[in-house]
């Protein structure tokens, strides 16, 4: 088998629903989990959160309890969003400019992770969530 063959075989396999259905799930599960750790029970944001919002995750612009408040919320909303491939691109951007305030003002050395992010961020927002997806079902498109 010639080294084109194998590359078309590659790029069949690894198609563009593959990769928008693991960048779905795998940012999804990525924030959610995140999310969880500043709730108790359903969405009551925990002490814990409000303490590291005033203090290590410090906002300039934001009041602490906003801050707290919102990023509980994003990282519930975002991931479902992203799980059901509804509203993909909004999402992703959504989750995109979360990414850039923790990259720019909380966690500025955790770079490697947060490009990792970017880039799946970057793929679904550029490509979107892919055929399987409610995107796609309800209005024909990813």
């Amino acid at each position: 088998m010639n080294t084109q063959a194998i590359t078309d075989r590659f790029e069949r396999w690894i198609s563009h629903e593959l990769i928008a259905l693991a960048s779905r799930f795998g940012l999804a599960g990525i924030f959610w989990f995140s999310g969880r750790t500043k709730v108790d029970g359903g969405l009551q944001v925990n002490e814990s959160a409000l303490l590291l919002f005033e203090h290590e995750y410090a906002l300039p612009l934001l009041p602490p309890l906003w801050a707290a408040h919102l990023a509980a919320y994003a990282e519930h909303l975002f991931p479902l969003l992203l799980v059901l491939g509804l509203g993909t691109r909004w999402a992703a951007l959504g989750l995109l400019l979360m990414t850039a305030v923790i990259q720019f003002w909380v966690y500025p050395d955790a770079w490697p992770t947060h490009l990792t992010w970017t880039v799946a961020l970057l793929y679904l927002l550029g490509r979107g969530a892919g055929r399987f997806s409610l995107d796609h079902a309800l209005w024909g498109r990813s």
